[in-house]
């Protein structure tokens, strides 16, 4: 959430980065924030001096007391009583104010950085780098739906039957290539120095908040009614929220922590060939990398990560590219975003299998998540994060591009979490 002092010292520029996002309703929300915040200020201000005058009220029937003069300190104490129910009364009008200001500005997403571009939909972003070749297949080849009925890999009608669309079942050495997958992530990222938590995957509202899913992906989010409680679009979502509330030591900045959960996204209005097999999922699973950083160091972070996720797409042979991400394809959250995509050979086609992300202060500014510097001064932490990896696009991948005409290829990185090395 931006900080309104920031907003109302820089409320021109900020509508003009909000345009990037495309937010149609940036001018109206930020002129309200601006009023109702100086009405609040005027309100602090009058509540400040009600105050100030009731202590010195206070203060004079003391010293009245203490002389004997009772009725005079009687007079005063009574004067006291209305400036205690106008404080009151004001401080009520102040803390309408101050959610009135939250409404507004829960509503407004991150502001992008200056190098995003500008666009409106995914034809618009910007590819950075592109690494490998596209496979050639043999004139039989498969997409992976069918590979994955070939090889008893993977049951969608089973998952349909068990649960509903988009629940696959994984059997047999579709199942142990997930475990696999899942171990060898986590494996890299604990190398690379990031410390393994593993979170709940239910969460309350003010986690969701904190990361900036709620108010804002409500509805994609799957919500159990008698607890209260949601099920994770992301580990982003848990991890992160580990600092909320907390001030950190500069010494102890960044903070690397990664963790494998399940995801649950709810993906309303998903259809077509583009959710097919394993395309579009409402449970699949995913190892984060999540970081909290000093704010001068996030963004050389953030290329620290890209290339991070990068490495793991080489070593797994994957052809792949690097998008940033323009104005109108990024999330609520997200200051700057790289995605990842690779080849699909069988659908030729990209499929993005992670995006990596600054949030800058946006979300530890509602976590308040803070660090104290060597100067003593106490500021907000910068937040990011990445998919290292979502394993769904990665198993379409790794199944097409690596088939023949009778079996497919693991590649060798994984045969030792495997066990094997072909699917036949």
């Amino acid at each position: 959430m931006l900080q309104i002092n920031f907003i109302k010292d820089n409320k021109e520029e900020v509508i003009k980065r909000l345009a990037i996002k495309n937010f149609k309703d940036a001018e109206s929300i930020i002129t309200n924030a601006i009023n109702i915040d100086s009405e609040r200020r005027n309100a602090q201000k009058e509540s400040d001096e009600v105050k100030a005058e009731a202590n010195a009220l206070a203060k004079q029937v003391g010293e009245l007391m203490k002389s004997g003069k009772k009725e005079e300190a009687e007079t005063i104490k009574a004067k006291t009583a209305d400036l205690k129910l106008k404080e009151k009364q004001i401080d009520e009008i102040l803390k309408a104010k101050e959610e009135e200001i939250q409404a507004l500005l829960v509503q407004v997403p991150n502001l992008p950085n200056i190098t995003v571009p500008l666009g409106k939909t995914p034809e618009d972003n910007l590819t950075t780098f592109e690494h490998g070749e596209k496979p050639t297949l043999h004139a039989n080849a498969q997409p992976h739906w069918d590979l994955a009925a070939k090889y008893n890999l993977i049951d969608f009608e089973l998952g349909v039957k068990l649960t509903g669309a988009g629940f696959p079942v994984y059997k047999g050495k579709g199942a142990r290539l997930q475990r696999a997958l899942i171990n060898y992530f986590l494996d890299k990222a604990i190398a690379a120095g990031y410390m393994e938590v593993q979170p709940p995957i239910l969460v309350n509202a003010d986690s969701g908040y904190g990361t900036g899913q709620l108010p804002d992906k409500e509805g994609q989010m799957y919500f159990v009614g008698e607890d209260n409680l949601y099920l994770i679009p992301t580990a982003e979502v848990p991890i992160t929220n580990i600092y909320r509330d907390v001030i950190l030591k500069e010494s102890e900045l960044p903070i690397k922590n990664c963790g494998y959960t399940p995801c649950f996204r709810r993906e309303a209005g998903s259809y077509g060939k583009d959710v097919r097999g394993l395309n579009r999922l409402h449970q699949f699973d995913k190892i984060e990398i999540v970081q909290i950083a000093n704010p001068e160091k996030s963004y050389e972070i953030l290329e620290e990560m890209r290339e991070y996720v990068a490495g793991l797409l080489k070593e797994l042979g994957l052809p792949f590219r690097i998008l940033k991400l323009c104005g109108g394809d990024m999330s609520f959250a997200s200051a700057l975003t790289y995605d990842m995509e690779v080849w699909s050979a069988a659908q030729k086609r990209w499929l993005e299998v992670s995006s990596v992300s600054n949030f800058e202060s946006f979300q530890t500014n509602r976590l308040k998540c803070r660090y104290k510097g060597n100067d003593g001064k106490t500021q907000l932490a910068h937040s990011l994060n990445g998919s290292a990896l979502a394993l769904p696009r990665i198993v379409a991948s790794l199944l097409e591009n690596n088939q023949t005409e009778n079996r497919i290829k693991i590649p060798e990185v994984l045969v030792k979490y495997t066990g094997f090395d072909m699917i036949n």
